[in-house]
């Protein structure tokens, strides 16, 4: 009986033992929380989106440089050289006008000189005629310079087509604002030379009319003093005295 009892009492101690034993081995398998791993997941999630996000906003960062730099690039091809050679050469046939210039001071001295607005008695027909010469050669030269111009419009016409052609396809292939907005400002100043070639053209028909018209103003003038003179042919016949023989 005794027997009995011990070894009840040692398969007793032996259940109690494995009992205690499990308890902290099944403390160590419940390590998984499923609250605490959908928060990290979520964390992990935001975090994720978070890194998108700023990459996305660095990709529009980038894309707006390279916009801005190209609406900053400046256009490679200019006109303006050609432009200002094209008005310099039409202002150089306007400067060189004859006889009389495109100054105040100066057809104000030859409109004294030559156009005058009377004439004295003492006026002889030399000076007359050679007053008439004087304003021939002034409308001659006029005609010959407002031709002149009129020629050197002409000439520009094909530089021009030229530049508009080049400055067009400059326009159409621009990358950016400022490309595009430069091809429109040299389309414009091409615009401009074209009327300045077009007012140098009518200020050289009108001074070339001008001086024809003050030319027939003068003439008329001078062909009453011709009359005057030859109707002024002085006291006439005085009786006199005459020995015909020693």
């Amino acid at each position: 009986m005794t027997a009995s009892r011990s070894i009840a009492a040692l398969a007793g101690a032996a259940v109690l033992t494995l009992a205690t034993a499990t308890v902290p081995a099944r403390a160590q398998w419940i390590v998984y929380d499923p609250t605490n791993f959908s928060q990290n997941v979520l964390t992990a999630a935001r975090e994720l989106q978070q890194v998108n996000n700023e990459i996305q906003s660095l990709e529009n960062q980038a894309t707006m440089l390279i916009n801005q730099a190209r609406n900053l690039a400046s256009q490679p091809y200019s006109a303006l050289t050609q432009l200002e050679q094209s008005i310099s050469q039409t202002e150089q046939l306007l400067m060189q006008a004859q006889h009389i210039a495109y100054s105040v001071t100066t057809i104000d001295h030859a409109f004294t000189q030559s156009y005058p607005q009377t004439y004295s008695t003492s006026t002889s027909g030399q000076q007359l005629l050679a007053g008439a010469q004087a304003r021939w050669q002034n409308s001659l030269a006029g005609f010959q310079d407002a031709m002149r111009v009129q020629a050197g419009a002409v000439q520009n016409l094909a530089s021009t087509r030229t530049q508009i052609n080049a400055l067009i396809s400059a326009s159409q292939s621009a990358t950016g604002a400022l490309q595009a907005a430069e091809a429109g400002n040299q389309l414009t100043a091409l615009q401009t030379k074209q009327l300045a070639d077009l007012t140098a053209v009518t200020a050289a028909i009108a001074r070339a009319q001008s001086l024809e018209g003050a030319r027939n103003v003068a003439n008329q003038l001078q062909a009453q003093q011709q009359l005057k003179n030859f109707l002024n042919y002085g006291p006439g016949y005085q009786p006199g005295s005459a020995q015909m023989f020693h």
